[in-house]
């Protein structure tokens, strides 16, 4: 056979072929590749378009903080309220702080809500010991001061989350800040800061301009200010037990109370103060606010967990609209919870000071604070207390002197009085005829021992007011002692005791062994002076009941107190002791006593006109027991 040859033609034919081929397949590759570079062009001209469309988003998320979808915020952004978006346009619209600050304070005003977020006391330190931390009444968004407006299409917008423009001027001493949040170059809404120097006192008024176009002005503006209270003492529930709202309602100052829950409805607000023992944050206005809601909620439940927070304050202020705008003259307080400070004020602000009411407080605002005012001016505070005492017991000691004498007369009657007793015992109502003639023959009031006591009560009950109050004794200390506010720990307990607590102070131990020698001095001549009358209780068994009682409660509930109250108890019973002693070795002879006490019954007696009708009563009720026997 002949063997088949591929010819030259063949070979051309095919290298054509496949050079067509290869040509196709090349022109199809570099189409696919520039179609995929155009791909991936575009996909990156999307990709930036959409992160400008989430920048964009983000910045109106800023200015409208609501809930709703981000096609609502837009519409709120342009609708009838839309004109505060001007606010968002300014160089003001970002996270910014401005300070201002005097020899006392210093605050930071936010740009976002206008309102101070920090409120740092520059004279003041926390309770750490060593630590040097400032008390900060504001700080880490614990505060909230919102002013919520409403529209005329009845949509509302929150102070709190939009931006105030700030302009900071100086008028000598003075710092004026002004928070304006601006619908347009004339109309906004402003908050006007003035901080004067060296005061805790600012001036801060709320007004607005040329809203009554999109604010619904018939609805009153809701105030809402909200404060969360840091603790700033030693001890949590002895701070906590000082912390509540104050507040004047119709011109007279009042508060809301220290338990769980506590919820006060006010109708003519002129401040609210939110008291945390020795600090006090205060609103005040110059035009009483009227359907003022207030609320105080324990935040301690255990104080081992609950070490950071008191209470949560909350108040609810509607400002009313006049003539379509706002304009409300106030003023903030940020300080210290002393009463001299805040009677400088003539607001009725040191009303706060929980120092007693009626007489009580009258002793420690005319007496108490100025004496020991003046004594810790130029002495260590342990040492003002104890000369404090001093002058005040010495000062009481002719009272106290009544006092013994009288228990003296009754102890040298005693034997008559047994007497009479022992004769009438079938007669109650004759025995205590006969015995009010000996009273009267002899010259003695059975009352006159009472009376001393009761005139001295007062003064103490004003001491359990104005120690705790008295911010001068904070973080001062004496002996061991190092904070006099607070307790004078000498030995930690691993455990915890009911009422007493899981520490021992000492200066309650020493009031408590003071109280019982006192007790054990005085509590037998009181009852051998006071008759035993029928149907009524054993004094004798009530006075040594009290014997062991007394120290038991100051060792139990003071335990926790302030060691200026128990070293202020301390020293006033050591005096007592002291001035009994003395009174009843020099100036109380029983001898000439009974003398006296004969002599005067020889005299002619004439019955006062208590003393007659008293009688002349007894005498009746004796003769209707007659009657009701026949």
């Amino acid at each position: 056979m002949e063997e088949k040859k591929f010819d030259k033609n063949s070979i051309i034919g095919f290298a054509l072929i496949f050079g067509i081929i290869m040509w196709m397949f090349y022109n199809s590759q570099k189409t696919a590749q520039e179609e995929q570079a155009q791909k991936i062009k575009q996909e990156k001209i999307d990709k930036a378009k959409k992160a400008k469309e989430v920048a964009t988003k983000q910045v109106l998320q800023t200015v409208v903080d609501t809930t709703v979808s981000d096609t609502v915020k837009l519409q709120k952004l342009a609708g009838a309220l839309g004109s505060f978006a001007y606010s968002a346009t300014l160089p003001s619209a970002k996270e910014s702080f401005t300070t201002i600050e005097n020899e006392l304070l210093t605050l930071k005003i936010a740009n976002k809500g206008g309102y101070i977020a920090e409120a740092v006391l520059k004279n003041y330190k926390k309770f750490e010991k060593n630590s040097g931390q400032l008390v900060e009444l504001i700080k880490n968004n614990n505060a909230n001061f919102n002013l919520e407006l409403q529209t005329k299409d009845n949509r509302v917008l929150n102070t709190k989350d939009l931006f105030f423009e700030p302009t900071l001027t100086k008028n000598g001493n003075d710092q004026i800040l002004s928070m304006k949040l601006k619908s347009g170059e004339n109309e906004f809404l402003e908050y006007k800061y003035v901080l004067k120097a060296n005061d805790y006192m600012l001036d801060f008024d709320v007004r607005s301009q040329g809203l009554s176009k999109v604010l619904n002005t018939s609805k009153a503006a809701d105030l809402q200010w909200n404060l969360k209270t840091y603790r700033n003492e030693k001890s949590i529930s002895y701070e906590n037990r000082y912390a509540e709202i104050y507040f004047e309602n119709d011109g007279k100052v009042d508060y809301a109370g220290t338990g769980q829950q506590e919820d006060e409805t006010l109708e003519k607000a002129t401040f609210i103060a939110y008291k945390q023992h020795f600090f006090s944050s205060i609103l005040l206005s110059q035009t009483p606010i009227e359907n003022v809601k207030v609320s105080s909620t324990n935040l301690v439940r255990d104080e081992k967990i609950d070490t950071v927070y008191t209470k949560q304050f909350k108040s609810i202020m509607p400002l009313a609209f006049k003539n379509g705008e706002l304009d409300y003259k106030m003023n903030w307080y940020y300080g210290p919870t002393d009463y001299k400070i805040l009677n400088k004020y003539e607001k009725n602000i040191e009303d706060i000071v929980p120092l007693g009411w009626g007489i009580f407080g009258w002793i420690n605002k005319l007496i108490f604070i100025p004496l020991f005012g003046f004594l810790s001016s130029f002495m260590g505070l342990g040492i003002a207390i104890i000369l404090f005492t001093i002058i005040i017991k010495i000062a009481m000691s002719p009272i106290t002197f009544k006092s013994f004498l009288s228990q003296a007369k009754m102890k040298v009657l005693r034997p008559e009085i047994t007497e009479l007793g022992e004769k009438f015992a079938k007669d109650p109502m004759k025995k205590q005829q006969e015995t009010m003639k000996l009273y009267n023959k002899a010259g003695v009031n059975p009352m006159a021992g009472c009376i001393p006591a009761l005139i001295q009560l007062p003064f103490m009950y004003a001491s359990f007011q104005f120690f705790p109050s008295a911010i001068e004794l904070r973080q001062k200390g004496f002996l061991w002692a190092e904070d006099l506010s607070s307790f004078d720990q000498i030995f930690k307990l691993p455990f915890n005791i009911p009422l007493y607590g899981d520490h021992v102070s000492l200066f309650p131990i020493l009031a408590a062994i003071a109280i019982f020698f006192y007790m054990k001095m005085t509590s037998g001549d009181q009852a051998m002076a006071q008759p035993q009358q029928e149907g009524m209780p054993d004094m004798g068994k009530i006075m040594k009941i009290m014997i062991y009682l007394s120290p038991i409660m100051m060792l139990i509930f003071f335990n926790s107190y302030g060691s200026g109250l128990s070293l202020y108890n301390f020293i006033s019973n050591l005096i007592t002791i002291g001035i009994m002693l003395v009174i009843k070795k020099y100036f109380i002879d029983s001898d000439k006593i009974h003398a006296q006490i004969q002599e005067n019954k020889a005299k002619p007696k004439t019955e006062s006109k208590f003393q007659k009708k008293m009688r002349e009563m007894m005498e009746q009720a004796e003769a209707q027991k007659k009657l009701n026997k026949k």
